[in-house]
């Protein structure tokens, strides 16, 4: 009698802690999707800057209707990552625009020149920003922005 007596002593501790142990287990559980989940979110990101680099590779005249959508489809990172990111697109959204701002400005010989163009000013605004975005895929760049947050290894 007085063993079942224990044990009837001992199930309520055993109770609370495999209570304790689930309530663990699902805590971890949940900090694994949240990382998943946010890791999918700055993959999405990440691809969209790698499509938009890529449509500007294609002709370097990005139209204002991409940098819109690159704009709004990167518009979560300032929720999903540091600073440095935000800034970094940031500069391709501003470098797109100056280079698009050159290419629309740009006269070869057969068109009219308006007053005050610069045809040097205008090939070199255009020639830094197509390098520049060149560098950004060709160099591994936006690869190396994004690493820290999208590396699994860690």
């Amino acid at each position: 009698m007085t063993a079942i007596k224990i044990l009837q002593g001992l199930l309520t501790p055993v109770i609370a802690l495999l209570a304790i142990y689930i309530a663990w287990q699902q805590w971890q559980v949940n900090e694994r999707k949240y990382q998943l989940d946010l890791y999918e979110r700055r993959l999405r990101v990440y691809q969209e800057v790698v499509a938009f680099l890529r449509r500007v590779l294609r002709d370097f005249k990005p139209e204002i209707t991409e940098l819109q959508a690159f704009a709004a489809s990167t518009a979560e990172a300032d929720f999903i990552f540091d600073p440095d990111i935000p800034a970094y697109l940031d500069e391709i959204y501003k470098r797109a625009l100056a280079l698009r701002s050159a290419s629309n400005q740009y006269r070869d010989m057969f068109q009219p020149v308006p007053p005050g163009y610069d045809h040097k000013k205008i090939v070199d605004e255009m020639h830094e920003q197509e390098m520049w975005f060149t560098d950004q895929l060709g160099a591994g760049a936006t690869k190396q922005k994004f690493k820290e947050y999208l590396d699994v290894r860690r």
